[in-house]
């Protein structure tokens, strides 16, 4: 099931435009006391990802060689590793470089409570600085210390990055997070004066998200996967 579920989830990004060539990264734990997780293997495209494609890789990255060689993508296995190691909740952890995601990155303000998808995650967005290349491993301290509890962030001047307890929950993560980015874009790059929120109306907006707790919905996953059985149904071979 986690295979079949993490697959699905690279190819519904692809499918919404969030995909990156063979850039970018989602990883999913596996049971077991030991620190193993699935990654996608370098080089294939997210369109391409099927169930039995997926890499394992441990703690010590056990599939880190030689770029040229290197099964998975080493900077996929450093912030990964970061978060599947530190976070017990951490079932799942998705990064990409979306357009939307790196603009609002580049952002000195980050993400704005523009509209109902972003007020979602009012005063629940950790921020990181960019530090070059994800390739150092000591960087793997700064990311879990940026990232705390919380279940989304945003790699500043790099693009974005969300948690879950499960692969659905850190895919309706990423999926609000990146509309919430494109919303921000689209209504800031005309010019014109926006309308933001009362804090109160956001914190509002927040809490309500998470009584309801719409990223923990099964129905919207289980929506999604119908529609991949339908136009791509190896992902799961």
């Amino acid at each position: 099931m986690i295979r079949r579920d993490l697959a699905a989830a690279y190819r519904l990004l692809a499918h919404f435009g969030m995909d990156d060539l063979i850039s970018t990264h989602l990883s999913a734990r596996l049971p077991g006391k030991k620190h193993r997780f699935l990654l996608n293997p370098y080089g294939m495209m997210f369109d391409e990802i099927t169930a039995s494609s997926l890499v394992v890789v441990d703690a010590d990255g056990h599939a880190i060689e030689e770029e040229n060689e290197s099964k998975i993508n080493n900077a996929g296995f450093t912030i990964h590793s970061a978060i599947h190691m530190s976070r017990d909740d951490a079932q799942c952890v998705m990064h990409t470089h979306t357009l939307a995601g790196m603009a609002v990155a580049a952002q000195e303000q980050g993400l704005l409570p523009l509209n109902q998808k972003s007020m979602c995650f009012f005063d629940g967005i950790a921020y990181h600085d960019y530090e070059g290349i994800a390739l150092d491993l000591d960087e793997r301290e700064r990311i879990v210390r940026d990232l705390g509890s919380k279940d989304v962030m945003i790699l500043k001047n790099h693009g974005l990055l969300t948690v879950g307890r499960t692969i659905s929950e850190a895919f309706l993560n990423m999926y609000l997070l990146e509309q919430s980015c494109r919303v921000q874009v689209a209504a800031t790059q005309g010019g014109q004066k926006i309308n933001l929120p009362s804090r109160e109306i956001a914190a509002h907006t927040a809490g309500q998200f998470n009584r309801h707790g719409y990223n923990r919905n099964p129905r919207p996953w289980e929506a999604l996967k119908r529609r991949l059985d339908r136009i791509s149904p190896d992902y799961a071979s």
